[in-house]
């Protein structure tokens, strides 16, 4: 069961199983398909940033003022030292005054880029987790059986941070580098030529060792967000089973798995930090041990009146600078790297297709069933199972207003009857129709539009009992919310509650009890009015009290109205116009209660062993 979240509240995503996959273990194959160079990875959220155009714009002004404003500093001190102090000097405050005006204007460029930038940044990881989010509740359940919850809201929160890191900082300050490595190297040159080369022969001793551990810096960074994102599986998933933990006494484990878990995380993280600091420590050796073999030439030269004493101090001001640059850059270039990895997986994530969409001119199903609902032959397994079945050459047609109970032992396919019914999948063979329109060609959110849903598991969601029941339809009245409540036996126990409807329910609905829940999910379908009611055994975790008084409520709302129920309880199933017997995906039988009783049928055994209201009803029939 999986969890996200929109707009204050909580969306449960409900699949038949969720499974551990490769993606959870290390690169997809998707990644290891398409290897690209490292920073065309990055090139991808271009499109985010491209709606804010005019503020990129400013602070790359912004930036290219800063930097110019950094290297003039440079000749300011050559005219210092080369003339400001000479004997007799007057100019001595007009360079101070004039080395001032560029301070002052280096200060305003570096305030506009770093706000233009962590503008953007900021802005840019919004839009971003807002496109990942809404992308994911496109997707159908089928993404969520091979995908945990955790890994996805890892690549929603742990990778959005990371690329939010370089969008709002790296990637200003790697410019900002670039631009002062390449003007600070035009400026060595044309300062001093002979020291400028001597500078450029060590480059290539620098830039190798960039390259070589940024590939491992990268390659690691993908597998340890990997790793975190199973450690945020780990905990989610444990998180949300606590009390079954603590009930099973399972809590050492749990703390070893994730210990486990964490471990690994910290071990892959080691490596890469151990990576880029002999990246770091590297580049600082090459970068200050030629500096240092520079200045003692340059040094050399003024003594021996080669060059002026302003020459030198402009020389090793850009020398500085050129260093300080490149230093900078082997670091930003480990955070890139990460970035870049950060940025495969969330594209990764955007990349996947929904496999159940609307068509290009979708069919109109109405808002009236009129023509009833009509599997034809349909043909069914889930992706995680493909060998197995759930439907299998099943036909059923439901005529408008009728009460159908589907029964059957546990996996015999009447779960998957719903699903698909919702268009959460798409059968392999045959179709349905709704109104003689084949669901497939149709709208899903008209399709779903149609429908009312009592789960057997109710979802709660952490929020007031009132936007619990409006989840429903959101733009119901005060009156009618509550009229819903009482019609679903919910009213009373609201009423005691120390907020009545303002009352928050807690996370999954914590302080209800099982019959609570239920009672709630029920309102909520009868708020929603739908023209298809799919109860899942809705009076299940009812007491014989409340079962009973919501059995009334059940039986005014489902009047006029097409009602399938999955039924485990013979009291159910009495109410129903015809019994639909399920097994092992095909209809092996089917007929009202007193019929199907008659025959030594699957529906008699199952009433005998499994209906756990069977036996007065039994004695009667």
């Amino acid at each position: 069961m999986n969890f996200l979240k929109t707009g204050g509240r909580r969306i449960r995503v409900e699949s038949n199983r969720v499974t551990d996959t490769q993606l959870d273990k290390e690169p997809s194959q998707e990644r290891k398909g398409k290897e690209k160079p490292d920073f065309t990875r990055l090139l991808d959220l271009y499109r985010f940033v491209k709606p804010y155009k005019l503020q990129f714009a400013g602070a790359m002004i912004a930036l290219v003022i800063a930097s110019a404003s950094l290297l003039l500093i440079g000749q300011a001190i050559r005219l210092l030292l080369d003339h400001g102090f000479s004997a007799g000097s007057e100019n001595l405050n007009q360079y101070f005054l004039g080395l001032m005006v560029v301070v002052v204007g280096l200060a305003f460029a570096s305030f506009a880029r770093y706000y233009l930038v962590s503008w953007i940044g900021e802005r840019v990881i919004s839009d971003i987790r807002s496109a990942v989010f809404s992308h994911i509740l496109k997707l159908n359940p089928a993404f969520f059986e091979m995908t945990r919850t955790g890994e996805v809201l890892s690549r929603l929160t742990t990778d959005t941070t990371l690329i939010q890191t370089v969008i709002g900082s790296s990637v200003s300050v790697a410019l900002r580098n670039i631009l002062s490595f390449v003007g600070g190297l035009a400026l060595l040159i044309y300062t001093s030529p002979k020291l400028a080369g001597m500078v450029l022969l060590v480059v290539p001793f620098i830039v190798l060792p960039i390259i070589v551990f940024g590939r491992k810096v990268r390659k690691l960074s993908t597998v340890n967000q990997d790793s975190i994102a199973r450690v945020s599986s780990t905990a989610d998933e444990t998180l949300r089973a606590i009390q079954t933990s603590q009930a099973y006494t399972h809590e050492e484990l749990d703390r070893k798995t994730f210990s486990e878990s964490v471990e690994e995380s910290f071990r892959i993280a080691i490596k890469r930090i151990r990576a880029r600091a002999w990246l770091t420590a590297i580049v600082i050796l090459l970068v200050f041990g030629a500096i240092d073999f520079v200045l003692w030439s340059g040094a050399t030269d003024v003594v021996n009146g080669k060059m002026s004493p302003g020459t030198l101090g402009s020389f090793v001001f850009y020398a500085i600078v050129v260093a300080g640059s490149m230093g900078s850059l082997s670091e930003i270039w480990g955070e890139l790297q990460r970035a870049a990895g950060a940025s495969e997986r969330l594209m990764e994530l955007l990349n996947q297709k929904p496999q159940i969409t609307a068509p290009e001119n979708p069919q109109v199903v109405g808002t009236k069933l009129v023509s009833g609902i009509a599997f034809k032959n349909v043909g069914f397994h889930y992706p995680t199972r493909e060998n197995l079945p759930a439907l299998e050459e099943f036909t059923l047609d439901i005529a408008p207003g009728e009460t159908v109970a589907l029964v059957g032992p546990s996996g015999a396919g009447k779960t998957t009857v719903f699903q698909l019914l919702l268009r959460f999948y798409d059968p392999q063979s045959g179709h349905i129709e709704i109104n003689g329109v084949d669901i497939a060609k149709a709208s899903p959110t008209e399709v779903r539009a149609l429908t009312g849903l009592v789960p057997q598991d109710p979802v709660i969601f952490a929020d007031t009992a009132r936007n619990n029941i409006l989840y429903g339809r959101p733009d119901a009245t005060e009156a009618e919310v509550i009229e819903a409540a009482k019609s679903a036996a919910a009213m009373d126990f609201i009423e005691q509650l120390p907020h009545g409807l303002d009352t928050q329910f807690g996370e999954r609905g914590i302080t209800l009890s099982g019959g609570q829940k239920q009672r709630i999910a029920i309102a909520r379908a009868i708020l929603r009015d739908p023209q298809i009611l799919l109860l899942d055994e809705a009076t299940s975790a009812l007491d014989a009290e409340s079962e009973h008084a919501v059995q009334g409520a059940l039986v005014n709302l489902m009047k006029g109205r097409t009602t399938l129920v999955i039924a485990h309880r013979l009291a159910t199933v009495l109410s129903a116009d015809r019994i639909i017997v399920i097994d092992n995906g095909k209809i092996v039988a089917q007929g009202t209660h007193e019929e199907l009783m008659q025959e030594d049928s699957l529906y008699a055994k199952l009433a005998k062993l499994q209906f756990d209201t069977g036996r007065e009803a039994l004695a009667v029939s």
